[in-house]
């Protein structure tokens, strides 16, 4: 075979015609490369040997993604050897209807309240969730009386492990364990140690942003001191409005087996532009739908990462 082919390559013409063809062609050879053709991506890259001490490179972070402004919070952890801050720059909240149909006005106010996250593994972050000034005030219409307080709030330190899909795939899902921490002053919280875990998942859908979670969180009691649960579930849903600018609405739900409670719920909705790859300003309101639920809540805030 070799005799042969050596036979016709020698042959008058015939190699020059060859080298006119390849020549020819060798402008299209990019386009006709199985390596480098339109359409086929690259298989991510191994991240699993970063972590705290040996930070991942910038090319092969994740899509900035934050657990705010909804209440259904994101299944990726921040990038290993890099933290990231998720902050309302304020809010507010204003309460008329209340579920205990007393005639009272509930309104408060917090600055910076913040979740400061900090990524120990590919698959594992920590996160600690604090307010440091919050401001409330509670007026019985009926008996006169106004009662205000003010002070740093409960801290609530936070893990997430994703499981399943942190650098792709058609399905995401991770655990976040949660210990409230009763730090507040003036009387701001409740004064126990409450915690709860948190299942949020995700599925791809081409063009749109798809979170749920699911949720178990153990409260004190009012009176007493026995604990009982409190169930939460949510939907949030996004798309593109027009270049950074996104838009989002979500519904929340929360059902407490604690005796004579009434159910929770809010439809929440928000905009969101990502001024560049590591920084993303939101504003919006979530909207009381049931009595217990406190009626407005606006904000405005965003998430950096560094």
């Amino acid at each position: 075979m070799t005799r042969c082919s050596t036979k016709h390559l020698s042959q008058p013409g015939l190699a020059s015609r060859l080298m006119a063809g390849l020549w020819l062609v060798s402008p299209f050879t990019p386009a006709l490369s199985p390596l480098k053709g339109e359409g086929l991506s690259e298989p991510p890259a191994d991240k699993s040997s970063y972590n705290l001490f040996h930070p991942t490179p910038r090319a092969f972070m994740r899509k900035l993604s934050a657990d705010r402004p909804d209440k259904t919070d994101s299944t990726y952890t921040v990038d290993a050897g890099h933290f990231q801050i998720e902050m309302d720059f304020a809010n507010f909240t204003y309460d008329r209807y209340n579920a205990e149909h007393s005639n009272t006005r509930f309104t408060s106010y917090e600055a910076a309240p913040m979740n400061v996250k900090l990524g120990v593994l590919n698959t594992l972050d920590i996160q600690l969730v604090v307010t440091p000034y919050r401001w409330e005030r509670t007026a019985d219409k009926t008996a006169g009386t106004v009662e205000r307080k003010s002070g740093f709030g409960d801290v609530i330190p936070r893990v997430k492990l994703n499981l399943v899909g942190n650098d792709g795939g058609p399905f995401a899902l991770a655990l976040i364990p949660l210990l409230k921490l009763p730090t507040s002053q003036d009387h701001l919280g409740n004064g126990s140690v409450e915690g709860g875990l948190k299942i949020p998942y995700a599925f791809e859908v081409p063009n749109w942003d798809v979170g749920l979670q699911t949720e178990i969180e153990f409260e004190r009691a009012e009176t007493g001191t026995s604990y009982h649960p409190r169930f939460v579930n949510s939907l949030s849903v996004g798309h593109s409005v027009i270049g950074r600018l996104s838009g989002y609405v979500e519904f929340y739900s929360s059902v407490s087996t604690q005796r004579d409670s009434d159910w929770v719920g809010t439809l929440d909705t928000w905009v969101t532009y990502q001024v560049n790859d590591n920084w993303r300003l939101d504003a919006g309101v979530y909207i009381g739908v049931t009595r217990a639920a406190e009626d407005w809540h606006p904000f405005v805030g965003m998430t950096r990462r560094f």
